[in-house]
This record gives C-alpha cells, structure tokens and sequence, in this order.
C-alpha cells in the first residue's frame, strides 16, 4: 500500500511539474496551447452579441459586382466613381480600402507601350501621346476622388525572411510614431521586412494607409489576433482598422502605453496599450489585440458594389457611416478562417476591429496570465492528488467540483473584467490527473476487469465488455455452440471500382465506408469478427449472449443502408461514386470462440448458418435488394414488415430456404408500402400455385410502378421461361442458387 500511494504521489508531482513547465515557458507542449485555442473559441462563441452593426458598412465586391463591371482589379475611372458616389450622394463619413493598388491603371501601360513603340519615335506624335496621357489617366482621376476626402488606403507587410519579402514596392503612408517614442529599442513587437504599398500618387492623395494582413495567425490557421501596429525599420505603421478610426477621429497623435509585466523586453517593459482621441485600446506584448468578433458573417450590413455606382443603394444605410470597401467573392481570396466561422471575410474581420475601438470592447490576456496559470496549477495538482485515495464516486465528484470553480472564476473574468484567463491548462491537469489515478486504480484492483478486456476488449464494444465486467460471470475463448445471428456485407460492384482508385485513395474510402458501418454494428451490440477486403462480418450472441441478437442484426443491417446513404453528400464533394452494400443475415446454431493455428487465432464463428448468410449476401445482387435474411431469422423478427424474395436451393446446400427482405418496423410501414407489399404477396401466391396469368399481371403492374426495381423484372422473365417451359405439377417453386 505504501508503494502504490508513492506512486500516486509521484505520478501527481510530475505531471503536475510538466504543466507548470509549459506555463512558464520552460518547455511547450503544443497540444496544450490547441486546448487553450478551442476554449477561448468556445467561451467566445458563447457569449457573442449576435447583432448587427449599423455604424459600419461594407461595400462589397461581390460576385454580382463582378459580373456586371468585370473581374477584379476595376478601372481606376470606376474606382473613382465609387468614391465620389459614397462621399457625394451618400455622404458617408470615411472610407477604408481593404485593397492596395499597387500598379498603374491598364490603360496607362496601353500609352506608356504607344509612346515606347513605332508611333512614339515621331516627336509630334510623341508630344500628343503624352498629352493625352496625363489627360485621361485614370490613377489621376482616382487620386482627385481620393485628396481632400477621409479615405485609408490598404496595403500590407511582408514579415517573412525569405529573400522575396524583403522586396518593397509602392509608398508607404506616413508612420503614426517612431521606436523611439517606446523609449527602448528592445521592445517585442512584429518587425516587417518589405512591403507592397500603393502607388505614390494615390497615397499621396489619400488620408492615410493601414496594413490589411496579419502575420499573427495561430497554428491551426485560425484568425484569433491581429496586430494594430508592425515596426518597419524604426518606425511603426497602424494596421487599417486602427487608421480609418484615426481618420473619422482626424487623425490624433498616438500615446504609447508602457508598463511591466509577461513578455517584457530587457528593461523590463512592454507595449500594455495604445491612448488615442479619448480611446485607450489595451494590446499585448506583440501590439496585437484579440478581434471581437461580434457574430457570424452579416454582422454588419452589405451593400453590393454596384448598386453604389448605380446609385441605388439606400441612403439610410450609408448616410454618416464607416465604409469599408472590400469582396466576400471567393475568386479574391480575402476569406479568413476564424473562431466564429470557418469562412469569413477579411473585411469583415477589420469592420469588427474598428466595432471594438469604438465600443472600448477588446477582451486582453492580462500580463500576469502566466503567473495566474502557475498558479492555478499548483492548487489543481493538489486537489488532484487526493483523487487516488477517494473512493470512484467522491473522486468524480471533487473532479467536478474543481472543474466547475475554474470553470465559474473563468467565467466571471471573462463577463465581468473581459479577461482571458488560462482554462486549457488547468482543465487539462485535473482531466490528466482523474484518468491517471483512476486508470492505475482499476489496474491495480479491478483484475476481473482487466481478464474481460484483454480476453474480448478487441473483439466487441467497450459496452458490452464493461456490461460483462458488471454481470460477474465466467465467459471463456474456448470454442462452444451458441444460437446466434451471423452478418456479411460488402460493397456493391467494388471490383470496378477498385480499378479506378489509387492505391492511397482507395484506403481512404475504405476507411471512410468502414468506419460508420463498424460504428452502426457496435451501436446495436454486435461483435465484428473481421473486415475481408470490402466486406464486414459480424455475429451476434457471443461472448455475451443476446436473447435478441436476431432483431439487433436486422437492426443494424438497416441502420448500415441509412448510413451509407448518408455519406452521399460526403462522397459527392471527394468525387467519390455512392455506395450501397449487399448484406445477408442468418440465424442457428454456430460454432464460436479462439479459432486458429498455433501461430495465429482470432475470435469467430463458424458452421453451415455461417456460410447460409455468406450465400445470402451473394444473392442479394440477382434479386436487386440491399438486405437479405433467411427464414430463420425472419422467424426471430416478427415485428419486422418483411417481403419473400424467394425460396431457393444455394450452392452447397441441399435443403431449401426462404429468403426475405426486411422493409423494416411494420408500424413504420405507410398505407403505399403496406399497398405494395399486398399486391406483391399475392402475385407471389400465385407464381407459386402456377397461376401464370395473374402472378404476370400482379408483377407487371408491381413493374410499372417501380421499374428500377430488379425483383419485379427477375420475376417476369421467369414467368417467361415456365409459359416457354412448364415445370412439373409437383414443382415446389424452389429455385436453385448457382452462384456463391
């Protein structure tokens, strides 16, 4: 006892010390940082206003834009149209253009290629050329829409150190401070190493620029900070949300907040918050602030492009508000990945960046994050040692109780202080500490349990397995005959498709077919016994026996034709053809238990019930049905609305069958089912009293309802073949099965 409560000690203190690790930065564990990612995307999802902002509008390059005024990027002429329609007819209040423009207009290369070529070696021609030039270019035209007007310009940094970042092209606007207004040159913030601004002109002309790009995305892509601010060189440039907020503010100088605290520079200090025209936005030691998202895509109004430049988009709409010119299109490639949606405009994220400024709404990991989550270690480590001395139920009972106190001081932090307060980490330890303790408890006293497992664990679902731990009785691997209901099914017409995979390709779909179906079998207790190529067999009864292990097969076979269906729109986006498998079920007698060579054994079934359903399967393909069982196991499933498909002599057997299709609960069956099946059995009556005349008409009316349907045709050509070839007056209507 003493030994194992050491143990129980040690395995606290180290897993305990290894989070800690993380915590200070000592030694970074990623999945850790993914947890705390998924947490704050909860929390955040959670808690969103959910309401549309009318202060900001987007004017958006959509896919109706393009169409009717041509792919991106547009004229300049028409750029400029855009934005005298905004300020003059709509009277809007600033413009932000989540766009550089960093080439001249095409029509300007058109001329500068005039004047370059034959026409301009003539000096008049020349002279004209240029004069026509400066006349009606159009980057002019735009930058006399642009001067005077409350216009940002978009542009972005290259952050990379490949030798292609450091390329810059176009001017950069004018910086909002200098490094050395932090006070130190040491300071963590994002450095950018080129850069690809807009043309001279037009930033010349403009109110100001922002950057529109982030390098900040997490690990999983997810856009959940952005920076205001990226040093170039020795100056600091705002990102565009932060500028067209400056721009309807008329542009204040910006106070660069210093203070103490994690992610300090040598002097121990960091960029805390950035103080401008009476708003102070708190940032982190990047100069990043998580973006408040205030919903899904729609969180602030559209207004398609065009209808701008028509003039008809409503007033009211745009009248005094903060207009940001950016595409949803997706040919554009402004659609970001982010904690509220998987695709979302880029625009959008920089409109709910200037909803934040505005609203002082900007949730801050607080400086001292790290010392709280250390803290909030230690206190879980040792609540969570004492879960190896309480009892299964009073340990899951403190585990929730410690969970639910971080989760409520978590939560108040959050709503009443927004702060975000390290969850992941402290969740993870007591999670990690629960399992630890428990696991080695059921190691060390629960042997009956750990017998179960590694006699069936591998054979049936943990259910069951924990179900059979719970009965207390002696199950055994040996071979015993047992009443039980035997499953096969494979894909439909796999061989062809086979041929058209590769190798990888067909894996996966193998993978993704197998996968819901084993999960459909475990769903409904049964045991799989092996996957043979694209086929799944499975028994039900053993090791724990099942009164109703028939009624769970048929279940099951059901519930796997529902499934695949259901991966058809699944499929459908891979390019993947639909599948429909053929599955046979039978019930008897069988042999079941540890079966094999003294070099490999596996867990199975076998005998003649066995190979019945195998021949079932088979047959499932000539009578065009999905889902065959026998007679044995219709006997078992009375509740169930069958339909006889035959009654048959398969290969290898001398005593005939009857073969059913299960329709499914007869309760479920409509008034059309109910009709159909009706009519059905009594065209089968008579088939079988060689009543040829109405059994034709029975099917033949049974056809032209469902002409797709194989049975309906199969029966009719027999008919065909006993009108052209009586049987005898003693046939028994059993039809000999010749293929497996």
């Amino acid at each position: 006892m003493i030994v194992h409560n050491a143990v129980k000690l040690l395995l606290s203190a180290t897993v305990t010390g290894l989070f800690v690790l993380h915590a200070g930065g000592w030694w970074s564990f990623s999945f850790l940082q993914q947890l705390e990612d998924i947490a704050y995307d909860a929390r955040l999802n959670l808690t969103l206003p959910g309401t549309v902002d009318p202060r900001i509008v987007i004017v958006d390059i959509d896919e109706r834009s393009l169409r009717a005024e041509g792919q991106w990027p547009w004229p300049r002429g028409r750029l400029a149209t855009l934005v005298e329609q905004l300020f003059e007819r709509y009277q809007v209040a600033v413009l932000g253009f989540d766009a550089v423009f960093a080439e001249p207009d095409s029509a300007d290369r058109v001329f500068r290629a005039l004047i370059q070529g034959p026409l301009g070696q003539d000096a008049q021609r020349r002279t004209e050329l240029e004069r026509l030039r400066r006349e009606l270019d159009p980057d002019r035209r735009f930058a006399a829409a642009l001067s005077g007007r409350p216009v940002v310009l978009g542009y972005f940094f290259n952050t990379r150190t490949s030798p292609d970042a450091e390329i810059q092209f176009g001017r950069l606007p004018n910086p909002i401070a200098s490094i050395r207004d932090l006070g130190t040159n040491d300071t963590v913030l994002v450095e950018a190493v080129g850069y690809g601004a807009n043309l001279p002109l037009l930033q010349d002309n403009a109110r100001s620029g922002g950057f529109f790009n982030s390098p900040l995305v997490d690990q999983d892509g997810v856009f959940r900070r952005v920076p205001l601010l990226i040093r170039y060189r020795d100056y600091l440039y705002p990102q565009i949300a932060l500028a067209v907020v400056r721009a309807l503010l008329d542009d204040p100088p910006v106070e660069l907040i210093m203070a103490a605290g994690y992610g300090a520079d040598a002097h121990g200090r960091r960029l805390e918050a950035l103080r401008f025209g009476g708003f102070t936005v708190p940032v982190d030691e990047l100069g990043a602030v998580l973006v408040p998202y205030r919903g899904r895509q729609g969180s602030f109004p559209y207004v398609s492009a065009v209808e701008v430049l028509a003039g008809t988009a409503d007033p009211r709409l745009l009248e005094g508000a903060i207009v940001l010119v950016g595409t949803t299109a997706a040919g554009l490639l402004d659609l970001r990945a982010t904690p509220v949606q998987n695709v979302y405009p880029g625009v959008e994220v920089n409109a709910n960046l200037i909803a934040g400024i505005l609203d002082h709404n900007f949730r801050s990991r607080p400086a001292y994050s790290a010392g709280l989550e250390i803290v909030q270690l230690g206190i879980v480590g040792l609540l969570g040692a004492l879960i190896g001395w309480l009892a299964p139920v009073w340990a899951l009972l403190l585990t929730v109780a410690v969970a639910g106190a971080l989760l409520g001081v978590n939560g108040y932090l959050w709503s009443a202080h927004a702060l975000v307060a390290p969850l992941a980490a402290p969740l993870a330890l007591l999670l990690v500490l629960y399992m630890l303790h428990t696991s080695y408890s059921f190691f060390i006293e629960s042997r009956r349990e750990r017998w179960i497992t590694r006699l069936f664990g591998q054979y049936v679902p943990h259910e069951i397995v924990a179900e059979m731990s719970r009965r207390g009785e002696r199950y055994s691997l040996e071979g015993e005959s047992r009443q039980m209901t035997v499953l096969f099914s494979d894909i439909a017409g796999f061989t062809t498709l086979s041929e058209r995979f590769e190798p990888r390709q067909l894996t996966q779909l193998m993978q993704c077919y197998l996968t819901p179906l084993t999960r459909i079998i475990h769903e409904h207790r049964g045991t799989i016994d092996k996957y043979i190529g694209d086929a799944i067999m499975a028994f039900w009864g053993a090791p724990l026996a099942d009164p109703e292990h028939a009624r769970h097969a048929v279940a099951a076979a059901l519930a796997m034709a529902r499934g695949l269906r259901a991966l058809d729109d699944d499929f459908h986006a891979r390019g993947w053809p639909p599948l429909r498998a053929r599955t046979g079920v039978n019930s008897g007698m069988m042999s079941v238990g540890n079966m094999g060579s003294e070099f490999r054994v596996s867990y199975t079934v076998l005998g003649d019930a066995v190979n019945l359903a195998s021949r079932l399967e088979g047959a499932a393909k000539q009578y065009g049905v999905e889902i065959v069982i026998s007679e044995y196991t219709r006997e078992l499933v009375p509740e169930y609305a069958c339909r006889e498909l035959d009654r048959v002599r398969v290969k290898g057997r001398t005593q005939p069958v009857v073969m059913f299709e299960p329709l499914g609960l007869a309760s479920d069956l409509d008034a059309e089912q109910n009709a159909e099946l009706i009519e059905y059995e009594k065209a089968l009556r008579a088939y079988r009293r060689q009543d040829w005349n109405p059994a034709e008409a029975g099917f033949q009316r049974l056809r032209e309802r469902q002409p797709d349907h194989r049975l309906y045709a199969l029966y009719l050509e027999r008919l065909a073949t006993l009108r052209a070839e009586p049987p005898p007056v003693d046939w028994d209507g059993v039809f000999n099965l010749e293929t497996k």
